[in-house]
């Protein structure tokens, strides 16, 4: 898919009709490949100038930018810098306010100095300094999945997809019924198939669906037009777009006003072999709201959106998420059931009834009352109003976490010799496969626990002797990071040192009395 700004539609006659790339188009595709393929090594900001010179050339600007976006996917970008750029920073900034920068002559001796600090030269520093910026970063692979041809049918395909971001209902005609209909359902959307007379029947025959016209629309429609599914109708296309024959007419709320869009298989609108990137959508504000909230938590678990789907009897069900823990082979579901429907309700009780043999938390809104419905069906129900409570669900998940740190520690030495000379805890659980909490009652005879580091006795002698009252504390900083060692207070403590802050510029170690 593409972004929304390089959308290009024409709306002539009141219609909705992207306009797509042709035979005449592929020259232009193959130049932009080149230009990917040609800049490998070069900076960002060059390839971006190689791109502008051919959208001047190009019937349209979006056109090169729709192609540039597909490859950028393709593209790896790296910062390659003689000195790590924050780091580079933090030194020529205290040394340019130790020396007080006015003229050329004092940048380069605060580089100069900067320079002896990090064992670089003052040129590699200044080259340094920015290296990680978006025009700065190198190409450094590029390895397109399409020849000029495969490219121009994944821009026609992603143009049609984006032109459905808007729409709120579409009515499609397919030579595979079967295989729409699964992944309507796989992207829980709601359907129902009409005769062609203008009837309705509630599933169907599907034998006979090639006949009839399945109209898809979101579970909000219910209530009010809604654009909030465009992202689904988009990824359905892939699967209209696979069939021999189809036709597929969509209603677009352009802002404001409503169009018709008209597709069908005489337009160039193929399927690469290649699946392209998918954008992860919610079914609701709440789900949304949960995912982001658990994700920026610094958990054991994974969470994964729309997992595989679960055997339900004669049909399937697909959870909204997945836990899987981050230690070993295991796996969660997580349903979140807030429609309010007691239609809704009653089939997903039934689709519970039958979940054998995996673990499932459902999260209830309160104001269903099924919660000891769902209990009774052996899955742990979890209640919620208006939004889910994060400790509810961490509660929930640290009861299988602790059967499972308890599993993996069984499997450990009870004593742990690690070869690097300090290593932090995070790190060798991390190297043995297993979570801290797997490893805090192992004892590690060749190491001194020096907060949530394991240092070697020789290595803190060696500090000990080397660390003096008044020494700078990003000189310190260095020692500490050439032996592998990141968190200098409570290194610093365990020797007896504590810092001075001097402000902003920096501090002092100081001999604790």
């Amino acid at each position: 898919m593409l972004t929304k700004d390089l959308l290009r539609v024409s709306r002539a006659g009141g219609g909705y009709h992207p306009q797509f790339a042709g035979r005449e188009h592929r020259p232009l595709a193959a130049r932009v490949l080149g230009t990917y393929q040609g800049h490998v090594g070069e900076p960002r900001s060059d390839l971006d100038a190689a791109l502008k010179e051919l959208e001047a050339d190009a019937d349209h600007f979006k056109l090169v930018r729709g192609f540039a976006k597909l490859l950028d996917r393709e593209a790896v970008f790296e910062t390659e810098a003689a000195v790590p750029p924050e780091r580079a920073r933090r030194a020529a900034f205290e040394e340019a306010e130790a020396v007080g920068v006015v003229s050329e002559a004092e940048r380069a001796e605060a580089l100069q100095r900067a320079g002896q600090r990090l064992a670089a030269d003052p040129e590699a520093v200044a080259d340094s300094l920015y290296a990680d910026l978006d025009e700065r970063q190198v190409l450094a692979e590029f390895d397109a999945r399409w020849s000029p041809d495969e490219l121009l049918a994944q821009y026609n395909l992603s143009l049609a997809q984006t032109a459905l971001f808007d729409a709120t209902e579409l009515r499609v005609r397919t030579a595979d019924p079967k295989a729409l209909v699964s992944a309507v359902k796989r992207l829980r959307l709601m359907y129902e198939i009409r005769k062609s007379g203008g009837g309705a029947d509630g599933g169907g025959d599907k034998k006979s669906l090639s006949d009839r016209e399945v109209v898809v629309t979101g579970p909000d429609a219910l209530f009010r037009s809604t654009r909030r599914y465009g992202t689904r109708f988009a990824r359905l296309l892939r699967t209209v777009a696979k069939a021999d024959s189809w036709t597929l007419s969509a209603t677009i709320d352009d802002y404001g006003t409503e169009r018709t869009l008209s597709l069908s298989d005489a337009d160039p609108i193929r399927v690469p072999g290649t699946e392209p990137v998918a954008d992860v959508t919610f079914d609701s504000g709440v789900e949304a709201d949960f995912a982001a909230r658990f994700e920026s938590l610094d958990l054991d678990w994974e969470l994964t959106r729309e997992p595989e789907p679960l055997e339900t009897g004669a049909r399937v069900m697909i959870p909204d998420f997945a836990f899987d823990y981050q230690h070993g082979d295991f796996r969660a579901f997580f349903e979140v059931m807030g429609f309010w429907t007691p239609e809704y309700v009653e089939k997903k009780l039934s689709q519970l009834e039958t979940v054998e043999d995996v673990e499932l938390l459902v999260a209830v809104d309160e104001s269903l009352g099924v919660g000891e419905d769902i209990e009774a069906r052996d899955h742990r129900a979890i209640p919620y109003s208006g939004t889910i409570r994060i400790k509810d669900v961490r509660d929930a998940l640290r009861r299988y976490e602790e059967e499972l740190v308890a599993e993996n520690a069984a499997d450990l030495p009870d004593e742990i010799v690690p070869e690097a000379d300090a290593i932090t805890l995070e790190a060798l659980a991390e190297e043995r496969g297993v979570s801290e909490d797997a490893i805090e009652a192992k004892s590690f005879p060749d190491h001194e626990r020096v907060g949530r580091i394991l240092v070697r006795p020789s290595v803190l002698a060696d500090l000990a002797d080397e660390i003096e009252d008044g020494m700078a504390f990003s000189t310190v900083e260095d020692a500490l990071a050439e032996r592998g060692i990141g968190d200098a207070s409570a290194l610093l403590s365990e020797l007896g040192f504590a810092v001075e802050w001097e402000g902003l510029s920096g501090g002092t170690v100081r001999k604790r009395n």
